[in-house]
């Protein structure tokens, strides 16, 4: 009988244990260590054991000839009762449906057993009659429309799900899914016959436990994988998660980093400033979910690109980088850790739903970055992100007209009267478009502000606001609901790469009369808020 194969992880770590005991007197030995050694020797005993009892009871356990036995997994009671699972091979290849579970007592003695379907496992030959390459080819064909990208790998089985045994080929064919999210699909057939016996994904959707920084303890979508570890891809709507190691943004494409994967489902320490990676993760998993689901709720887009496609977010981008960003190329989102004292991770809800909008502009208007069609791409990215955080309506980051005031406090921007960060227009002039193009979008903002709640002094959600207007007039709101349909539709339909802040009234004055009619009080409102940032 072959000797259990335990996992790597295992065998370095009784390894160093072991190495330990040979350079140090025992009394030296930290508490943790003499529990660790001593929890790994009660593990080693009851496989000895346990080995010793399917040897002892070979018919109970099918265990013949060709076979040999793989430990996956000890459980020991508190009352010393044990249960040692094992998987087999025949003849060097995996046995599907042949594992079974030892349950023996403290002392060693069975206590009784429980097997899959498989029992006794032999077969006449382990030559298969389809090769590898047809197989292959014939798992390609059945995966199309289903995986993109895919490549596929063959592995000789035996399949004994059904408990009876026989000869087959596992094809795992590895892609991309129907949102671009990595996906496989696996097809067994029979190796003799080449007839199909089942397929099923290679990944499973789960619901983990996020301790998030910003938003509390959430649910967030993520996928178990074949190895039994879950991973933060998002099997709904396609986006994955990868720690990007503080490597510069200028560094990444979408390949880099390392995905998020875990063993309990259960993500984050929900601290700021944290020194576990994944909290930063939760966040930003979270809100890119969050940001798809505003666009696909609000205005039926399917994804940044209308495409279904997922995008790949980092978090932990560069050294105390201050900031986040979109990229088109990598099809990217890109968040720093923040400044390190005063602005943690910039992961918040509306700070990641101005950055994903970037990548909307990019597929609608495509807004130039500069001049006034710059001001006019960052207020789109400033209005609908806000819109985010107003869809969402957390109780712990409640919606406002702050932009990024959770992970840049007090706020970076605000709209109200954006000249109030010292370097935002209130409204236009000629000078604007030599603004910095996230100062130029004040104009922007503050059109949006008017339209949506109106002039003057007011508190909403507990915070104060007081907006003034360029001709001293009263403008009345139409709430922010209408206002960014109206500034959504206008993106989409009307504005162009080249359109300024003049060609923005014209085009929202078209989007209002479409959706509202041009007699409306929301086509009056447009042009009155306009007017009060003064464009005419």
């Amino acid at each position: 009988m072959a000797r259990p194969l335990l996992a790597l992880s295992t065998m370095v770590a009784a390894g160093v244990i072991t190495a330990g005991a040979m350079t140090a007197p025992a009394y030296s030995q930290p508490l943790e260590t003499q529990q660790a050694t001593s929890a790994r020797s009660a593990r080693d005993t009851a496989i000895s054991r346990a080995e010793a009892n399917v040897a002892r009871h070979a018919d109970t356990f099918g265990f013949g000839a060709g076979q040999a036995l793989h430990v996956k997994d000890v459980i020991i009671d508190a009352d010393g009762t044990q249960h040692v699972r094992f998987e087999r091979t025949y003849r060097g290849l995996p046995v599907v449906g042949g594992d079974f579970v030892v349950h023996q007592k403290a002392d060693g003695s069975l206590k009784g057993s429980s097997n899959a379907k498989a029992h006794k496992v032999a077969l006449t030959s382990v030559t298969p009659s389809a090769d590898a390459k047809g197989t292959a080819a014939g798992a390609m064909k059945r995966a199309q429309g289903v995986v993109s990208n895919a490549k596929s790998t063959p592995e000789l089985i035996v399949w004994a799900a059904d408990g009876t045994p026989r000869l087959a080929w596992r094809t795992t064919v590895q892609g991309l899914g129907d949102k671009g999210q990595p996906h496989g699909e696996v097809f067994v057939t029979d190796a003799t016959t080449g007839a199909a016996i089942e397929n099923y994904d290679v990944e499973h959707e789960a619901t983990g436990t996020g301790h998030s920084e910003y938003t509390g303890d959430i649910g967030i979508d993520t996928t178990l994988q074949a190895n039994g570890a879950f991973a933060l891809i998002d099997p709904v709507r396609g986006h994955i998660t990868k720690d990007a190691h503080n490597v510069s943004a200028s560094s990444l494409n979408a390949s880099s980093g390392t995905l998020f994967t875990d063993a309990d489902n259960i993500w984050g320490d929900g601290k700021k400033f944290s020194t576990d990676r994944a909290t930063a993760a939760v966040d930003a998993h979270a809100n890119t979910a969050m940001t798809y689901d505003y666009y696909k709720a609000t205005f039926g887009r399917n994804g940044i690109k209308n495409d279904g496609r997922g995008a790949t977010v980092f978090v932990h981008v560069g050294t105390n980088w201050d900031n986040a960003q979109w990229s088109d190329s990598c099809f990217c989102m890109m968040t720093g850790d923040g400044d390190g004292t005063t602005d943690p991770e910039q992961v918040d809800l509306d700070t990641m739903g101005h950055e994903m909008t970037h990548g909307v502009t990019s597929a609608t208007a495509n807004l130039r970055y500069s001049g006034e069609s710059g001001g006019l791409n960052e207020a789109t990215s400033d209005i609908l992100g806000t819109m985010v955080e107003w869809y969402a309506n957390n109780p712990i980051d409640t919606p406002d007209y702050l932009f990024s005031d959770q992970s840049t406090p007090p706020w970076l921007r605000r709209f109200d009267k954006p000249s109030l960060d010292g370097r935002s227009a209130d409204y236009w002039s000629k000078t604007v478009g030599r603004l910095d193009v996230h100062n130029s979008s004040g104009v922007g903002n503050h059109w949006f502000y008017l339209a949506s709640e109106g002039s003057g002094a007011k508190t909403i959600n507990g915070v104060s606001y007081n907006s003034p207007t360029y001709n001293g007039s009263t403008v009345t709101g139409i709430g922010n609901k209408k206002a960014s349909a109206i500034w959504y539709r206008a993106l989409t339909v009307y504005m162009t790469s080249t359109t300024d802040y003049k060609g923005a009234r014209t085009a929202t004055l078209n989007a209002a009369k479409d959706l509202y009619g041009a007699t409306s009080p929301e086509y009056a409102t447009v042009a009155a808020a306009w007017t009060a940032v003064n464009v005419l």
